[in-house]
């Protein structure tokens, strides 16, 4: 009788999912089982965009349910392209990997072979593997910090959307790839309601509702949706200092850049 196989397939990535990483696990596991005489893939599982290093097995529906299938014995094997597949949190992947092991389930990996626990050396190695997922996980979180600080420093902007009173240009800086990249700049039609923001607020001590509701009176409305400002987005602008020229990524802050600058920093 042939051994039922179950597949796990993950990235982690936005980049990941674009370049479609998952084909080339799943191509990888589908010719490591076309390799033995009494494997049979019975059903296969795939992540898209999930981190196996922050978000935790009780998080991803994938392993709870081949976890689920696993303790009915609905198959006997679990293969994955490479073990940090299953995840990257050291205080926690080793004992899913050997939840499965104690239930009955070979896990394997079609790069790295069988995970098994016949002695101390196997569990010690088991740990060892993941810690070092985790550590390479933690490395790239801060090489990407750092480099988004240095991002910032150089008056870049950083990425995502522009906020109200910029827009986004190109002027001529590619990237990876030679692509073009975006810089920011002041959207003067509407730097003019974001100046207006900011007055209402230190000439008059008005807050995010009351200045919503001036605006409204005026006539003044997001011109980007066409409706009237939310109070919220109010409360979000004033205390947001990149309106001063101050760019930001997490503590880390860039001098005034005054081709930046919509409002005084003594009025912020």
């Amino acid at each position: 009788m042939a051994k039922r196989v179950y597949c796990l397939y993950r990235v982690s990535t936005k980049q990941q999912v674009e370049k479609d990483d998952i084909p080339m696990q799943k191509q990888r596991c589908h010719e490591f089982v076309a390799d033995k005489d009494d494997w049979e893939i019975v059903k296969e599982f795939s992540e898209k965009g999930v981190s196996g290093f922050k978000v935790s097995a009780k998080d991803r529906d994938a392993i709870q349910e081949i976890q689920k299938d696993a303790a009915i014995g609905k198959f006997d094997i679990l293969l994955v392209f490479m073990f940090d597949r299953l995840g990257r949190k050291e205080d926690e992947t080793p004992f899913v990997v050997e939840w499965f092991v104690k239930n009955g389930i070979e896990v394997w990996s079609a790069e790295e072979g069988q995970q098994r626990f016949d002695n101390h050396v196997d569990k010690l190695l088991n740990y060892i593997r993941y810690w070092q997922a985790s550590g390479e996980s933690i490395k790239t979180s801060i090489r990407t910090k750092t480099r988004l600080a240095q991002i910032v420093q150089e008056g870049r902007f950083r990425g995502g959307c522009a906020p109200y009173g910029y827009k986004l240009v190109k002027n001529g800086r590619t990237g990876k790839k030679n692509r073009e990249l975006y810089d920011i700049a002041v959207e003067p039609t509407e730097a003019v309601t974001i100046q207006k923001i900011f007055e209402l607020s230190d000439r008059y001590g008005y807050g995010g509702r009351k200045i919503s509701s001036s605006l409204a009176e005026e006539g003044i409305v997001n011109m980007r949706t066409g409706e009237p400002f939310h109070y919220s987005s109010i409360q979000n602008i004033l205390r947001n200092i990149m309106y001063v020229g101050i760019l930001r990524s997490g503590e880390t802050q860039s001098e005034i850049f005054l081709e930046l600058q919509i409002v005084e920093p003594e009025q912020f």
